[in-house]
């Protein structure tokens, strides 16, 4: 059986409406999208993001009893060229073959006020185990002269009266210069200082 035009016609016009209704759909979506966030974002837009905070990692105490290198000090015989370098503004001591590092020492070094002579100076025969100043209200352990026969020492981390050390003082070795001009190593350092060092080893302090 035949269609009629008329049914033809609404047929096609059917489809052409529904065909129209399928773009549309299609068009509306392609087009009418949120745009995605771009990389860049304004100040006022980061300004209410919480921030993590940085972790703080807390600073180990010094053990200012201790050697201040993980290794064997020198065997100071072995090297015919040794000396000893002494850096004021970094609070260290090196001991030195010619122009070679071989150990480096935590030190304090004379305040502005007290101030450690510069220059080149040579180990004297002066030396102790102990000694105490009234005048300071502070003494020392294993002291070695350096210049006018026991006035400017190498010595360990200072002592009360007693022979007790002071923490306080201590834990400021190697970090900043407050001694009354002698030169502060840490307890082992300084023993060994005092038991190893020829008389006469070249100092160079700067």
């Amino acid at each position: 059986m035949k269609k009629s035009p008329s049914r033809l016609w609404l047929t096609l016009d059917g489809l052409l409406i529904l065909l129209l209704v399928v773009l549309g759909i299609n068009w509306s979506t392609s087009h009418h999208q949120p745009a995605k966030p771009t990389a860049s974002v304004t100040h006022s837009q980061t300004a209410h993001v919480k921030q993590t905070p940085k972790k703080q990692t807390s600073k180990k105490p010094l053990d200012w009893h201790a050697p201040s290198e993980k290794k064997p000090y020198p065997d100071v015989k072995k090297y015919a060229h040794f000396w000893i370098d002494v850096s004021i503004k970094k609070h260290r001591v090196y001991l030195m073959d010619d122009e070679k590092r071989l150990y480096t020492m935590r030190a304090s070094t004379g305040t502005s006020d007290s101030p450690t002579p510069k220059g080149t100076f040579h180990i004297q025969e002066e030396h102790g185990e102990a000694f105490f100043n009234g005048n300071p209200g502070e003494g020392a352990k294993y002291w070695r002269s350096f210049l006018d026969h026991g006035v400017y020492l190498f010595h360990s981390v200072p002592t009360d009266k007693a022979g007790n050390f002071l923490p306080d003082e201590a834990q400021k070795l190697g970090e900043t210069s407050n001694s009354h001009g002698c030169i502060r190593l840490s307890v082992a350092d300084a023993k060994w200082f005092y038991q190893a060092i020829p008389v006469n080893t070249k100092v160079v302090i700067h």
